[in-house]
């Protein structure tokens, strides 16, 4: 395993903090939002960002990048979030969230947001989409790879396992899936509603590597991307463990903070949560 320095590990749970008072700073007092998938995200989407994708923040659709689809795109306001952290976006558009006119809706549009791959939302359709990215850059012989996140709650769609067989049966290597597992769906714990047993039995049984980690530890994180560098022949399944509402007490495996909207004492709660870094 290779060995990272304690400053890169520091600045990445800074990152991933930052990400987190940006996304209760997006969403204000009485605009609706998902905070649980947001925050339950953060560390690989610090990770990636600020870390592992290869693009330019000046040309986000510049040849030959590292490519990034949330499939679970009702999360967005944390792609936003990096968006912002990362350049691509101006910090001003963020009071700007779920406005008429807003480049910053519900959901990733790819038509009005600079650095969003493709519009998601409609779950189950991202692996689909990332798994024609991925194989459109080893037609054209590029080393970029193509990574995708998708919710446990999400995997119930019936086209998520197309694409999962048709991965493996293209050996697609240079993708890279990853399940934000943190046990909580739209109307209640996943395993209430619809069970979908041993994901990583499941994802092996696939045909895909599959890597089973703590998605709030940026150590496992970062060894998980870099194994999935290794892997030749077959596309990659990284499993991440987390808490849904990660970070603000109050929303921590709570399903009633999937998507809601925060007034003037939760919203002070929350950031003061985030302030203490709990």
């Amino acid at each position: 395993m290779k060995k990272y320095p304690e400053e890169l590990i520091s600045s990445l749970e800074e990152k991933a903090l930052a990400l987190r008072k940006d996304v209760i700073g997006m969403m204000g007092v009485g605009v609706s939002g998902h905070i649980g998938g947001a925050m339950s995200a953060a560390e690989m989407m610090a990770t990636l960002y600020f870390q592992r994708l290869r693009y330019d923040p000046r040309n986000p659709r510049k040849e030959g990048r590292d490519r990034f689809l949330l499939s679970k795109g009702h999360a967005g306001i944390i792609q936003y979030a990096c968006l912002v952290e990362a350049g691509i976006l101006p910090r001003s558009v963020m009071s700007t969230f779920k406005e008429p006119d807003s480049i910053l809706q519900g959901h990733p549009d790819v038509l009005k947001t600079p650095g969003i791959e493709a519009g998601t939302g409609s779950l189950g359709q991202g692996l689909s989409v990332a798994l024609g990215m991925a194989l459109g850059q080893r037609l054209n012989g590029e080393t970029s790879r193509t990574y995708v996140m998708m919710g446990d709650g999400e995997i119930n769609e019936g086209q998520i396992w197309e694409a999962a067989m048709a991965a493996a049966n293209f050996r697609v290597d240079n993708l890279v899936g990853i399940v934000d597992v943190n046990g909580l769906q739209a109307t209640g714990f996943c395993k209430d509603r619809f069970d979908m047993g041993d994901l990583a039995a499941k994802w092996a049984a696939f045909g895909w590597h599959v890597i089973s980690i703590d998605g709030h530890d940026i150590r496992a994180i970062l060894s998980a991307l870099d194994e999935a560098e290794t892997v030749k022949g077959m596309p990659t399944m990284i499993l991440m463990k987390t808490v849904k509402g990660k970070g603000i007490g109050f929303a921590e495996n709570n399903p009633g903070y999937h998507n809601t909207t925060l007034n003037a004492d939760t919203f002070e709660e929350a950031m003061h949560d985030l302030s203490k870094g709990v």
